[in-house]
Parts: C-alpha cells; structure tokens; sequence
C-alpha cells in the first residue's frame, strides 16, 4: 500500500507544473488525443470525457507564476485569475490545447471568453451557459439545448460522434469519481487530524489534470492510506472556508489556517467535482439526465443564480451543522465580485444563527501569510474561550 506521504508528493509535483506535463504526455501517448481545457466552478466534463478527450482544468496560475504580459490585457481592479491565464496562454503553456470552455462564473470570465477567440481563432472557444430559471419546461429545455450545442462542438475537436452510449458510460464514470470526492470529504470531516485540508485540496487539484479513472484510483489509495495512518488528534477548532470556488488560494493559505489552529472541515475549493449532489441516472436520456441533474441537484454558490432569496445562506448553515463545524472563514479572491456581494447576506444569515464567523480576502500569488495566521488563530482561540464560558 502506498504511503500518505508518496500520495502527496506525487499531488504536489502536478499542482507545481505549469507547463501540465502529465496532460501533455497524455496526449501524446497515443496518437489523435485530444485536451480540452475549463475554467473553474463547473462544466459537463462527462461529455467531453464521452468523446474520449482529457478535460484538463485551468485554475489560473497560482503562487509562482510571474504576470507579465497578462497585465496589459486587463485592468489592475479585477481579480487575478484572467490574467494570469492569458500569461500561461502568451508563455505557450497550453499550446497543446484545443478547446476551451468557459463556464458562467462571472463579466470577467465572459470577457475572457472573448479574449481567448481574438487570441486563438482557430481554436474551438464556448462561453458555456447555464439557465437562471429551473422550471424544467424553461430553463430545462434551454439546458438541454446548450448541452446538445456542447457536444455538436465537442464532437468536432474529437472527429467523431458523441454517442448517447459513450455519454452514459462515461456519466458512469464521473459518478464513482464524485463518490469518491466525496468519500474523501467525509473522511476529512470525521478525523480532519488525519486528513490535513493541504492533502485533500492537492488531491482535489489532481483531479484536474489526470484522466477521472487514475483520479479515482488515487482517492482510493489516499483513503486507505490516511485511514491506516496514525496522527494526533489537536484541540482545533472546526471551520469552514468558503468564497473560494473560482479562483483558487495559494497553497500555504490553507496550510496557515491549519497551523493557526483550525481543521478545515469543509471547503468550496474544486467545486467542478462536487457540483451535482447526487449521481446522474446513466439509463434513459443522458444528456436530459445531465440537465435534470443541474435543475434538481446541483450545490449553491455565489456563482449560480439563486431565485429565492429567503435561501441565501441555508445551505452554509446546513453544513456547519453538518459537518459539526465551530465557525465560518470568509476567504474571498481580491475583486471577485459573486463571491464579495453574497458575503453579506452569507455573513446576516450566520449571525441569525448565532454561528461565529470572519472573512479576510487574498489573490492566488498571496505571499505574506502571517497576518492570515494570526487572524485564523485568534479566531479560533475566540470560539474555544467562549465556548467554554
């Protein structure tokens, strides 16, 4: 059996490479592969996994990755992911590319799905919609249609029909990878001690640049590894992080938290993989199934539209109890605008609940994590002292 230890290590080497070795030698393992790159949050990666194309996640890039040219593309009062894509574009990072999906996040995403058509002409470019009325005979209908204009274009990066089989089979797939995603959570949220939230958010990440079948072959192995592996248990203090699920936060954010104190019990890191709450129905229609499943069972986010406004915040109250959390951490990405205004109607819906909460922001090339430390530490060191009173 593996070691916690190799698991990680592996995890760390691809979340460290720019340049996306692992998906280039994917691709060149066998000869007519093709990559289709997406932006975080969530897309229908079994459609493209259906036209037997490697759904490579793009998630900015990250802490070590020097902007130069990306800056002169956007103004400086947005976030940082847009630009630091375009540099790992202009850098011929992912010259090996072809396609690109841009999911409905947010203006900014959009407006780099532009970019990225003036940029790359020739490259298939979709900004991917999803619908803001879950009626199934409108926003459904609506869903099922960009679904089908999805896989018409997918269907011409890879040459070949996307069968209704190859997309049940592959919807299959994406099922036992989410149960272990999700298995993976639960572990964490049981024995945290043992599943340090670094090790689970490198995992995670792995999920975005290896095939799904060799992700869930590592989860697997995590999970017996981590569960036969023996930590200290710490009187920490149980939080969950949220506003993360666009642009990611460097490595070492996670790890202050953690050492100020806290185990991370939840997170809306790496959204795409635990988007749809429940598995998709592999028999029948599946690309209605794939709709349906958005519509009926799809988790909240800032970045998806909410119709009714007295939920704001349920689902976050829901989780702390849930996962038996203590507190929430705010952890917006500078100038994400979904993730900053639904803050304060996240923050009113905690305290109605009488659930300790803070919030601090960051960009993905945060450096000085002290002040982070010392703000998750005092929070922490605050719900132990009253709890107790």
């Amino acid at each position: 059996m593996q070691q916690v230890s190799e698991i990680i290590d592996y995890c760390q080497t691809l979340y460290e490479d720019l340049s996306f070795a692992a998906a280039r030698e994917w691709k060149a393992a066998e000869q007519g592969r093709k990559v289709v790159g997406y932006m975080p949050v969530y897309v229908p990666r079994e459609l493209i996994h259906a036209g037997g194309m490697l759904p490579l996640g793009i998630l900015g890039g990250g802490e070590d990755l020097e902007v130069i040219h990306g800056d002169a593309y956007y103004q400086s009062y947005i976030c940082r992911i847009p630009r630091s894509t375009v540099e790992l574009a202009v850098s011929k990072r992912l010259d090996f590319v072809d396609g690109m999906l841009f999911p409905s996040i947010c203006d900014v995403i959009r407006n780099l799905s532009g970019m990225w058509k003036l940029m790359y002409p020739e490259l298939y470019v979709r900004y991917f919609d999803v619908p803001q009325n879950y009626k199934d005979e409108i926003g459904g209908n609506y869903y099922v249609h960009e679904l089908q204009e999805l896989r018409q274009g997918l269907e011409g990066i890879c040459g070949r029909t996307i069968s209704d089989d190859d997309i049940r089979r592959s919807i299959a797939v994406y099922n036992e990878n989410r149960r272990l995603v999700n298995a993976v959570y639960d572990f964490r949220a049981r024995e945290p001690w043992k599943a340090p939230s670094w090790h689970v958010y490198l995992l995670m990440r792995a999920g975005m640049i290896l095939p799904v079948e060799a992700h869930s072959q590592l989860l697997q192995d995590y999970l017996a590894a981590a569960a036969a592996d023996d930590q200290p248990m710490r009187d920490n203090c149980r939080v969950i992080l949220q506003g993360m699920f666009c642009e990611q936060p460097p490595l070492n954010l996670i790890k202050s938290i953690e050492f100020a104190g806290c185990y991370i019990v939840d997170d809306d890191c790496m959204l795409v993989g635990r988007w749809l709450l429940r598995a998709v129905p592999a028999a029948g229609d599946p690309i209605a199934n794939l709709a349906r499943a958005f519509l009926k069972y799809s988790t909240e986010t800032a970045a998806k539209y909410e119709p009714d406004g007295s939920r704001k915040g349920r689902y976050l109250i829901e989780a702390v109890r849930q996962r038996g959390a203590e507190g929430v951490i705010f952890a917006a990405p500078s100038f994400c605008d979904p993730a900053l205004l639904d803050r304060p109607m996240l923050a009113n819906a905690l305290t109605r609940e009488n659930i300790p909460h803070i919030s601090f922001k960051y960009a993905e090339n945060s450096g000085q994590m002290q002040p982070i430390r010392e703000q998750a530490g005092t929070f922490a060191d605050s719900i132990k002292l009253w709890s107790e009173a």
